[in-house]
């Protein structure tokens, strides 16, 4: 009987021990996706000539420059899936959620252009 209250007493520890590592390991992603953010913001605003290239490119084959085109479920000048836009169409809060779209699938304008000539989406 001792054993398999000692089976039950380590397995109940082992579960304890696996939810209080899933926790941990849930607030460092949470704590570096908000880090990721705020880095990714910041250097939006310190593009390279290359990004601001990349960037171009990507917009004029996008919506020709218009932060006002549609298409679709797209809309404006980086034609944003509307969801990404949370109802905010602002041309600050364009050029802020493609920057971070775009840093935090590609992690660069440049990729994000590669991707687009590829697929002809980003």
């Amino acid at each position: 009987m001792n054993t398999l209250k000692e089976i039950k007493s380590f397995i109940l520890k082992l579960i304890a021990a696996l939810t209080l590592a899933c926790s941990f390991a849930t607030i460092i992603q949470v704590t570096t996706t908000n880090t990721s953010t705020t880095t990714t913001v910041q250097a939006a605003y310190k593009l390279s000539k290359k990004e601001r290239a990349a960037r171009h490119w990507i917009v004029m084959h996008e919506s020709g420059g218009n932060y006002y085109a549609r298409n679709g479920a797209c809309y404006g000048k980086y034609q944003l899936n509307l969801g990404y836009l949370h109802g905010d169409y602002s041309k600050k809060n364009q050029d802020q959620t493609a920057n971070n779209y775009v840093y935090g699938r590609y992690g660069s304008w440049v990729n994000a252009k590669i991707f687009w000539q590829a697929h002809h989406w980003y």
